[in-house]
């Protein structure tokens, strides 16, 4: 007769897909969250021994002196907050480390706004993204036209929208300059 062996939740063996107990799902998303927050100490690290050299760097220099003071600002006005706060903005996510490194905020509270900002931004976009390719994939399997053209959409949505950042930013600098 046939028996079915007592599973216990929280065991080892009671996902054959897992690793550690913890599902193989799941890993990218840890190991992308620790690789965050170990990127993040290098970044406070670097900015805190170069200190105001890392301007003159070639970091420095792809970044405008008017950037790096928000930045400065932002980090002087909110400190470990506007660390927290920089996960959620993109372009701003690995350049204000630097900053709170050359304007050595407060280690402790770097690493805890750091360590709260992985723990929170990290699994927001990996579960949204993965979320995203699963419905793509879906979609793939149900129509490969509609997955096709969904495709392109995105695609051409992602190209415009950079076409009007950029023209947006080149009518700021002329307007910038024609004020000169």
């Amino acid at each position: 007769m046939f028996r079915m062996r007592p599973v216990v939740v929280g065991t080892l063996d009671s996902d054959p897909a897992s690793f550690l107990g913890i599902s193989v799902l799941l890993w990218p998303m840890i190991l992308g969250g620790v690789g965050l927050f170990a990127a993040f100490q290098a970044y406070y690290w670097i900015g805190h021994r170069l200190g105001p050299r890392i301007y003159a760097s070639r970091l420095g220099k792809k970044i405008s002196e008017e950037k790096i003071l928000k930045v400065e600002n932002a980090v002087r006005k909110w400190g470990a907050f506007a660390v927290y706060a920089c996960f959620w903005v993109p372009g701003l996510r690995h350049t204000l480390p630097w900053v709170a490194g050359v304007l050595r905020i407060s280690y402790p509270w770097y690493v805890v706004a750091a360590a709260l900002g992985c723990l929170t931004w990290v699994p927001v976009t990996y579960l949204g993204l993965y979320s995203v390719i699963w419905g793509w994939l879906k979609l793939a399997a149900q129509s490969p036209l509609l997955a096709a053209l969904a495709a392109v959409a995105v695609v051409a949505a992602v190209i415009g929208f950079v076409r009007w950042r950029r023209r947006r930013a080149a009518r700021r600098e002329a307007e910038r300059l024609a004020a000169v």
